[in-house]
């Protein structure tokens, strides 16, 4: 008689389940006095250690800006200049992307190119490219941060499908409205018509609401001249050979005389290139400490009744039959704080620890993503109704054009629940990578750093090469994808051979053999970095240990045998534990 088997081990947990978040503290009702005072100290310290800790955070994304801007600011300046190859609109959309990820701020990219159409040097048509390439390269920053939680696999699934449904929103928006501007040019279209339609005087600056808080600290250790960036774009002769660290920070009122700035490197010798990359380090190393301090504080200040209650807030749905309006609320109420922040990066970066840990769900991410790109275009909005009144139209159009562009991709992949693709997108990115941790650095490198540096240098090619090259890839994109879901939902429509990819060599079809291949090579590398750090001490100790085994290996050879035996399974240890790492 076969013995009977629990059917309750064959039921596997669904990986993107919420973690049960239970009130498993002491209730405040059975505390006693003291015990209520140093609750409430406690929580009233952490709170005060959260804010300095955000503070940081967002200073250090601050100072990783400016120090972006020193490495590769000019570098970005002269890809500008290359109109030429700005005509296409493929090129249009990866140099975006990759001056985007030089500076580290959209805004400081879009204001260049605002500067470019209103100096005459761009037409509007060929900058909305260029503003597409903005929005994608901005999203990586959120992207950076999930990688700080790949300690744990199942909050690092969570993390990083919340960081990338922000980037699949982007690549499939260009992917449908930049072949639809090329045919029609419906946003150039729509935003001219809004500028010529209202009679827009120009106004104020955009209120700097964040920068408040974070300037004294920020400009007391960097402070620089964008313009000589835009210079460079507009060509400039003069500003290449300028720096870009700010020496005379502000005028006199009542004098022609420049005040000496009293940020950190006013009087440095070093190079802008020195500098940068002094400041990249020093942010990186600020930005990952607070922000795993950030995730630890949380973990410790989320449990009991605060988490309960803020999971109910975040992730409860409105009653039966307003539940459709909850969406829309979490876009305005991310709009709204990323208006407030000034930065779609620092206010995606934050919630992504969020999701990670369990207390956002992914479908909550999704429309405050969505919001945060509309709140970053307010923004520039607000900024370009502070321009000249000659260079005002020109400025408004391109701020418009990047709103509508968000609009209309929120329109595309949110209003009906069967088309918010990027969400069941993040969520297979997130388990693969939660398999292979290891894919989530190279998906960073291709999407973000191989792909438009390929298509750039392609485009310098000219257009004929880029059209030669990245046609047949694209088409044997679209087949595998076309193949790929005909396989799991009508497999008889194809022919035999095609129904698996099993024809293929197994590198082809599947990560497993190039996971074994980076498990060898993380192994070989830790077992280097052992041996590089034996010192002398131990190399005598090593030798005298030697010496003295030879003289028992001719004693007693059995003795031998075993020490070989033992330094064997020793070495195999070794091998496992770097293999488990």
């Amino acid at each position: 008689m076969a013995p009977a088997v629990s059917t309750a081990a064959l039921i596997e947990d669904d990986p993107w389940d919420m973690p049960e978040l239970q009130d498993t503290g002491v209730k405040w009702a059975d505390l006693d006095t003291k015990g209520k005072i140093l609750r409430v100290l406690t929580i009233a310290a952490k709170l005060i250690l959260l804010l300095g800790l955000l503070y940081m955070f967002v200073c250090s994304l601050d100072i990783l800006s400016s120090a972006f801007q020193l490495v590769g600011g000019k570098a970005a300046g002269d890809i500008f200049q290359e109109n030429t190859v700005l005509s296409n609109p493929l090129a249009g959309l990866v140099i975006g992307m990759l001056v985007t990820l030089l500076v580290q701020s959209s805004s400081t990219s879009s204001s260049i190119v605002v500067t470019m159409v209103s100096s005459g040097l761009l037409e509007v048509s060929t900058a909305v490219p260029i503003i597409m390439g903005t929005n994608i390269g901005t999203s990586v920053t959120n992207t950076f941060v999930a990688m700080t939680q790949v300690g744990d696999r199942n909050k690092f699934r969570r993390a990083f499908a919340g960081a990338t449904v922000h980037d699949f929103f982007n690549w499939l928006s260009v992917l449908v409205l930049l072949p639809l501007e090329v045919a029609t040019g419906y946003l150039v279209k729509l935003t001219d018509l809004i500028v010529k339609s209202f009679n827009i005087q120009s106004g104020e600056n955009a209120p700097a609401l964040l920068n408040v808080i974070t300037d004294p600290l920020t400009q007391s250790i960097i402070e620089l001249d964008e313009t000589v960036i835009s210079g460079i774009a507009v060509g400039d002769p003069e500003a290449k050979n300028k720096s870009l660290i700010k020496v005379w920070c502000q005028t006199a009122s009542n004098t022609s005389l420049s005040i000496l700035g009293n940020h950190i490197f006013v009087n440095t010798n070093l190079s802008d290139l020195a500098v940068g990359l002094i400041l990249l380090a020093c942010s990186l190393l600020i930005l990952c400490t607070c922000l795993i301090l950030i995730v630890k504080l949380l973990n410790s200040m989320l449990k009991g009744q605060v988490a309960v209650v803020i999971n109910k807030i975040m992730n409860t749905d409105f009653p039966f039959p307003f539940a459709w309006l909850t969406g829309y609320i979490a876009i305005v109420v991310g709009a709204g704080m990323t208006f407030i922040v000034q930065s779609s990066s620092v206010f995606t970066s934050a919630i992504t620890p969020l999701v990670g840990i369990g207390v956002i769900k992914l479908e909550r991410a999704y429309p405050l993503s969505l919001g945060s790109n509309i709140g970053t275009t307010t923004t520039a909005i607000l900024a370009a109704m502070a321009s000249p009144v000659e260079k005002l139209g020109n400025s408004l159009q391109i701020a418009l054009v990047h709103l509508f562009f968000n609009l209309s991709g929120i329109v595309l992949w949110y209003p009906i629940p069967f088309t918010r693709l990027p969400i069941r997108m993040a969520k297979a990115l997130g388990q693969l990578t939660a398999q292979y941790r290891w894919f989530s650095g190279f998906y960073i490198i291709a999407c973000f750093f191989a792909f438009p540096l390929l298509v750039f240098g392609l485009s310098l090619a000219g257009w004929q090469v880029l059209v030669g090259v990245l046609v047949p890839i694209v088409a044997v994109l679209i087949f595998v994808i076309i193949v790929n879901i005909l396989q799991k939902h009508k497999p008889q429509w194809l022919p035999s051979v095609l129904r698996s990819w099993d024809f293929l060599p197994q590198w082809a079809h599947s990560l497993e053999p190039w996971d074994r291949v980076v498990t060898i090579m993380a192994a070989r590398c830790c077992c280097c970095c052992k041996c590089c750090n034996v010192t002398e001490e131990d190399e005598e100790t090593g030798t005298q240990e030697n010496k003295d085994n030879e003289i028992e290996m001719y004693d007693k050879p059995t003795i031998s045998v075993e020490i070989k035996e033992a330094k064997k399974t020793s070495d195999s240890c070794e091998i496992l534990k770097a293999t488990s790492l």
